[in-house]
């Protein structure tokens, strides 16, 4: 990402804790209690195996979820910290002048997600949706650019995220109860 000037201020949009907490808890329910079953069902798959890829897993997901949307009075860029591997992250950077527009592609769900254009058309750069403060994102974006975000919303809106994790904690309810079932046996 380019050097930013004496004059010019960054402003930083992180993934929404809210997003944050629901995909990790999610994660954890859906797959703490395999090597507890692995262990009771006699499956070939040893635990410790499933331990080691339950581990891994976590460090990918987390890793995908510290993506950050940077913006500055160059342009805007998605970055990752320096500890994940330059073959995992999709950093991208464009200049504010080199934005043509925002295209919008429907997603097979029906949502709406937007695509930066530029001038040269050789690449469309995905809009992040799921970061902290979209609203105040998205106008330093039509400021920088000149484009009209008056109808951009984000993908998904934080209710949707709320049922998710209030169903992720029923689900690590019954977890639980698993859990102790199988290591009671």
């Amino acid at each position: 990402m380019p050097t930013i000037t004496a004059q010019g201020k960054t402003i930083t949009f992180p993934i929404s804790p809210l997003i944050k907490i629901t995909l990790l808890s999610l994660y954890v329910a859906l797959t703490v209690p395999l090597p507890f079953l692995s262990q009771v069902t006699s499956s070939p798959i040893s635990p410790s195996l499933l331990w080691l890829g339950i581990v891994i897993g976590l460090i990918v997901l987390y890793g995908a979820l510290t993506q950050k949307v940077v913006l500055n009075e160059e342009g805007i860029a998605v970055t990752y910290p320096a500890w994940i591997p330059k073959f995992l992250r999709q950093e991208w950077f464009l200049s504010w002048t080199h934005i043509k527009k925002l295209k919008p592609r429907s997603t097979g769900q029906g949502g709406l997600v937007y695509y930066f254009l530029t001038e040269e058309g050789d690449r469309a750069y995905l809009l992040p949706m799921r970061v902290a403060g979209f609203a105040k994102m998205v106008k330093i974006v039509e400021e920088k650019t000149g484009i009209d975000t008056t109808d951009i919303r984000p993908l998904s809106q934080p209710w949707m995220y709320i049922i998710l994790l209030s169903v992720t904690a029923l689900l690590l309810l019954v977890d639980g109860w698993t859990i102790i079932t199988a290591t009671s046996l």
